[in-house]
């Protein structure tokens, strides 16, 4: 009579542990880099926004003979001078300003011109 031995193998507590351990410590350093990152995009893609409304309202200036300081009433004017109005990646809203003066966000912070 052969008797073979069935041997069965599985991961031990310890090892799964370690695993988790390791897992852990990815996450506790991919995170915070990943939140940087992606309030870095938002502030360029707002600060892109208000150089294309700051573009905008200088073509709105030349075509309505419009001095510095005079003002433009709502963004919704210059849609003839830009392709789609911009929007605030983070649910703010822009201010165009008047002419001669740079557009601002109302979310502030980064988001400058």
């Amino acid at each position: 009579m052969n008797i073979t031995k069935s041997v069965k193998r599985a991961f031990t507590l310890v090892e799964i542990m370690i695993v988790v351990l390791i897992v852990g410590i990815l996450l506790a350093v991919a995170v915070p880099n990943f939140m940087t990152a992606r309030e870095t995009s938002r502030s360029k893609a707002c600060s892109s926004n208000l150089h294309q409304i700051e573009s905008a309202k200088k073509q709105y200036a030349v075509d309505k003979r419009l001095a510095d300081g005079s003002p433009v009433p709502v963004i919704t004017n210059l849609s003839d001078y830009i392709k789609t109005l911009p929007v605030c990646p983070d649910g703010g809203t822009y201010i165009p300003g008047a002419i001669g003066t740079y557009p601002s966000c109302s979310e502030g912070g980064t988001h400058v011109l």
